[in-house]
């Protein structure tokens, strides 16, 4: 069997203040446009199942916007006549029990699928195969034991296939996240296991897989490339197919500004921001520097010199007496702010 399957997708995550000229925060609309296209590109493998990893929701109360984009994936999905699994994940599985989950108006709406995210195990068998479901849960030792189900409830006859978000320590992890489950690997017990939750495609032992997230997050995953998984039941190899088209975030080479005057310094920061691609992220370091010569350059300058991207962090590290101090900066201002955000809104 082939599994088409898509890691954490966040739809609801904002930050930078951009609109798109929809009036949407730029980098919402970015998440949104990647999971579309992740679908699509997911379908384009001809499977017969394809798999939610948990995460598709920034949260566990999505707006309407993101809620929408959801379902129409799900009757994208449906119109190919193509079977679905979804779990749940630690962003949007409710702290409270009793709060309700945004997927399960969404498994009451496409009945044919199959939903795991109401804290317990599920168990869906599908030809020839068996897949294990374990959504977000609320502590450590309810996910334990619910993976100890798992290892009991393997079939003998069929391909058993393993489905859960959880944190393990085989992964280093690039940065720390809310409400993670930390299992350690071994108690995946499974023949093929898919995983949600870590933002890049790993694989973390013989026949566990990391599935990775649809579109760029931090610029600690800046070089790692998204897309969706394949995974052959059959053979038990899972192939990353990455997405294109997504927005570039970059980090340079960083300057080395020690003993540089402000001319010099403004000239390579000039040079470096004018050279990063179209509506880029780019985060710049400039090491070394001397805070009289920090002062001195003419950030304006060096602000136009990235006017075709989307925004340009610098994170400069001076040099004085008393020692080195890390400081950042972002080239964006009140104004830079106000003239994007004035034309996309109705004011009259």
């Amino acid at each position: 069997m082939k599994v088409a399957a898509i890691g954490d997708a966040h739809l609801g995550r904002s930050y930078y203040s951009y609109t798109s000229p929809e009036g949407v925060n730029q980098r919402e609309r970015d998440f949104e446009v990647s999971f579309e296209a992740a679908v699509d590109l997911a379908l384009a493998q001809s499977p017969d199942v394809v798999i939610w990893l948990g995460d598709i929701f920034d949260h566990p109360r999505p707006t309407f916007r993101s809620f929408r984009i959801a379902q129409r994936a799900l009757a994208r999905i449906r119109d190919h006549g193509v079977r679905a699994a979804v779990i749940s994940g630690n962003h949007d599985t409710p702290r409270l029990p009793g709060t309700g989950s945004p997927y399960s108006p969404l498994a009451d709406t496409f009945p044919e699928f199959h939903f795991a995210h109401r804290l317990v195990y599920e168990r869906f068998e599908l030809p020839g195969l068996l897949i294990h479901a374990v959504p977000q849960m609320l502590t450590v030792e309810a996910t334990k034991e619910a993976l100890a189900e798992v290892d009991k409830s393997r079939s003998v006859d069929l391909v058993n296939l393993l489905l859960t978000h959880p944190r393990v320590p085989q992964v280093e992890p690039k940065y720390a996240d809310i409400n993670e489950i930390e299992v350690d690997a071994g108690l995946l017990q499974s023949d093929l296991v898919l995983l949600g939750h870590y933002h890049s495609h790993r694989e973390v032992l013989d026949g566990i897989w990391y599935a990775g997230a649809t579109d760029t997050f931090s610029f600690a995953d800046e070089t790692d490339p998204k897309g969706v998984v394949v995974l052959d039941t059959d053979a038990g190899v899972c192939t990353l197919v990455p997405l294109s088209g997504q927005r570039p975030m970059l980090t340079p080479e960083p300057i080395s500004a020690l003993g540089l005057g402000a001319d010099e310094i403004q000239s390579l920061l000039v040079g470096t921001v004018s050279a990063a691609p179209a509506e880029a992220v780019v985060r710049l370091f400039v090491d070394g520097v001397a805070p009289e010569a920090w002062r001195m350059i003419d950030h304006e300058a060096v602000r136009e010199a990235g006017a075709h991207l989307l925004h340009v962090q610098l994170e400069k590290r001076t040099v004085s007496a008393a020692g080195g101090v890390d400081a950042t900066e972002d080239l964006t201002n009140l104004a830079d702010l106000w003239a994007k955000w004035l034309p996309n809104q109705d004011l009259i």
